[in-house]
């Protein structure tokens, strides 16, 4: 379970712009799509002590770095 940053935040980050809050399992594929485009990304790089993919998926989205749009 992630306790930082809250997931209560990050639904508000994502929320429709009619206020409209997404639903946890929304926010879970999401944090998850980022995650894999940050360890393809990464998958070049020799593996260090860099946090991990969830984690930095997590915090760009309670940043407002990530937007959630409908396919």
């Amino acid at each position: 379970m992630i306790n930082q940053p809250p997931v209560d935040v990050m639904i508000k980050k994502l929320s429709s712009e009619s206020g409209e809050p997404i639903s946890r399992y929304a926010l879970c594929v999401i944090a998850a799509k980022r995650a894999r485009q940050i360890m393809d990304r990464n998958s070049q790089r020799e593996p260090g002590g860099e946090e991990k993919e969830l984690t930095v998926a997590c915090e760009e989205i309670a940043e407002g770095r990530i937007k959630a749009v409908k396919d």
